[in-house]
């Protein structure tokens, strides 16, 4: 899949994820197949505030490449600020948020609330991509509306079709609309509309993408070019590697327990470089109470420990409770 000039190698990439796609997330991602990875969504002020918030924004290591950076705000010209920072701080990819839904977004003219002004929408993407100056591909990420009005799809398509005639790269779609939130199915049907009018310009599909089987029925139903990962990959980053395998005609291969155990214990040791210890577990946990819905028949044993651990000695009993390989 290409993107403007960069290549990814596979395409299905870790999406942008508000309080979960952090360094440690991406670094498990990416060593269970992950090729591209966004990281959190980031409100544009932040980035231009120094404080430790702008500082994990900014420093990107060396292994944590190629990373997209997805910014939301209000007004254009700030956009077009954190935009230069975040491609000066050596993003690969600048994505803009039009989809988000939720309320406290929404409540501050962020994210999904841009798809009911699209002159607004548009003056962000002309600021973004004139702060970035091609240094690197600009996208959008959209939902299909504001709600289910012919209004809100009018919208739909004068933003998108406004901001390739700008000059952005490529544009992740969303199913559902802003008002659906994350209820009812996703609308892969409005995914075929939309990549029949955009042809062979690059559209990521997003919604209801749950396993391996799931990404490889979207891009054959829809024809996108790629897809990206939201909630399917949150505590089962093992995701990335099947969809290759899919993708391939290959078989599909769950993760053992082992595999599992190491993957929440790598997790750890990066969560508790970034935010030390007590911050760093409680990140942990959040992710190793995902992973359990993955661990089997003991499902719900296995979240309910995971969501009473308080420190390290607490996450690494249940490890060897419930993680340790079973003997030959």
């Amino acid at each position: 899949m290409k993107i403007g000039e960069l290549e990814i190698s596979m395409p299905a990439v870790q999406a942008a994820l508000s309080g979960y796609s952090d360094l440690a997330m991406r670094r498990v991602a990416r060593a269970h197949g992950a090729k591209f990875c966004f990281n959190e969504v980031v409100v544009d002020r932040l980035v231009m505030i120094k404080g430790r918030a702008q500082k994990r924004i900014l420093e990107i290591p060396e292994d944590d490449h190629p990373i997209g950076g997805q910014i939301m705000g209000t007004e254009p010209e700030v956009f077009g600020a954190a935009a230069d920072q975040m491609v000066a701080a050596g993003y690969d990819l600048i994505d803009i948020n039009f989809g988000c839904p939720v309320n406290k977004v929404m409540g501050r003219c962020r994210g999904g609330y841009h798809l009911s002004q699209p002159d607004v929408a548009c003056a962000i993407v002309k600021s973004t991509l004139d702060a970035v100056a091609g240094r690197v591909p600009v996208t959008v990420k959209m939902r299909r509306g504001l709600d289910d009005s012919a209004q809100s799809e009018r919208n739909f398509f004068e933003i998108l079709d406004r901001a390739f005639e700008a000059g952005i790269d490529g544009v992740t779609v969303h199913g559902r609309t802003v008002a659906q939130k994350y209820v009812g199915p996703s609308r892969w049907d409005f995914l075929t509309k939309v990549k029949r009018h955009l042809g062979d310009r690059t559209m990521l599909g997003s919604g209801d993408l749950f396993s391996a089987s799931d990404v490889v029925e979207m891009m054959e139903r829809t024809g996108v070019d790629g897809v990206t990962l939201a909630r399917g990959c949150i505590g089962n980053p093992f995701l990335f590697a099947q969809t290759a395998a899919a993708l391939a005609g290959r078989e599909i291969e769950p993760p053992d327990l082992a595999t599992q155990r190491a993957a929440i214990a790598m997790h750890w040791e990066t969560a508790r470089q970034v935010y030390g210890d007590k911050l760093g577990i409680r990140r942990t946990r959040t992710h190793a109470i995902k992973y359990a819905k993955i661990y089997g028949a003991e499902a719900e044993s296995v979240r309910d420990a995971f969501v009473q651990v308080r420190n390290e000695a607490d996450l690494f009993e249940v490890l060897d409770r419930f993680y340790c390989p079973v003997p030959a």
